[in-house]
């Protein structure tokens, strides 16, 4: 542990050095304000002991600036050494950033019982602070964990929902374009009821991973938005953007080849509701939403494997 000693009494200085190096504290000396505001940045003590009367600027000052250039969520304990006993002084002391006083003549008995009860401060402190980053950390784990579908490992229904407000108000505040994408997996209930649950799980993991792998921006969101339907969130895009995404993703779930044995072409396929439309204070997300889901409707009653679009919430065409 290392404490700044601040005295310019030389006497004071080494007598005071002297009592924690018997307690096993390294002393680092200073003999006025401006060196200790220096020692205080380059050798991070522990604790700081500071006379009030300094050359220069007093010990008053120097408290002030210590707790300034002190980084956010730091604190070093101050104790003034002073031979002042005025209440107003010790009241301005505290003001200054100052945690305790130690009246001159030092007592090698009070500064024991005074650095042991900050030490103690110290170590609390400390293990709050620990115990508030595990803290932390398990709530943004938390937080993550509510945040995503347990069974495909992507965002859920709650999280698009949050989502599609906050991308709807920030393409809002830019005047952007914005496109929400329904998918839905083609004869699902089939696939379920012949070859289990198992399988159908499986399915949907697999179809969760490559909905994400088709996106190719860090702003987009894909979501289980319920049993085999998903949902994607596409800010700043075009109807004609998103017919590009939409239509990626329509062959990349066809690509995993994945064997359906009651659909027409044997093969699991997925079909997809576009809408587009520029974000307006007017106009609610929810709405592209549903308009979206309109588009997939009328995908699913054409023959399914296709993309159905809506623009500016429009009526659906193919």
């Amino acid at each position: 542990m290392k404490t700044l000693v601040v005295e310019d009494s030389q006497a004071s200085r080494k007598i005071v050095s002297h009592y924690l190096e018997r307690m096993g504290i390294t002393p680092i000396p200073a003999i006025d304000g401006a060196e200790a505001v220096d020692l205080f940045v380059s050798e991070r003590p522990d604790m700081v002991l500071l006379d009030i009367v300094l050359p220069g600027i007093d010990g008053f000052e120097v408290a002030r600036r210590m707790r300034q250039l002190e980084r956010p969520g730091d604190w070093t304990p101050i104790i003034f050494l002073t031979s002042m006993t005025r209440d107003e002084d010790l009241e301005k002391g505290i003001a200054a950033g100052g945690d305790d006083y130690i009246y001159k003549p030092v007592s090698d008995v009070v500064l024991g019982a005074k650095i042991r009860a900050m030490q103690r401060i110290i170590q609390m402190r400390y293990s709050l602070l620990v115990l508030t980053r595990k803290l932390d950390t398990a709530n943004q784990e938390l937080k993550r964990l509510t945040s995503l579908d347990g069974l495909t490992g992507i965002a859920n229904r709650r999280h698009f929902d949050e989502m599609l407000v906050r991308e709807w108000r920030r393409s809002m505040r830019q005047g952007a374009e914005f496109s929400i994408l329904m998918c839905d997996v083609d004869l699902f209930k089939s696939y379920n009821d012949t070859l289990g649950h198992h399988a159908g799980d499986d399915c949907l993991r697999q179809i969760a991973q490559a909905l994400t792998n088709a996106m190719d921006r860090g702003g987009d969101l894909v979501a289980r938005y319920g049993g085999e339907e998903f949902a994607i969130i596409l800010p700043e895009t075009s109807l004609a953007g998103g017919q590009v995404v939409a239509e990626r993703m329509r062959q990349t779930i066809e690509a995993l080849n994945i064997d359906h044995p009651t659909a027409p072409g044997g093969k699991i396929t997925a079909s997809f509701g576009l809408a587009a439309g520029i974000a307006m204070p007017e106009t609610d997300p929810i709405r592209l939403v549903k308009a979206a889901d309109k588009a997939l409707y009328e995908a699913k009653r054409a023959g399914r494997n296709q993309v159905c679009v809506v623009n500016s919430l429009d009526r659906p065409e193919n």
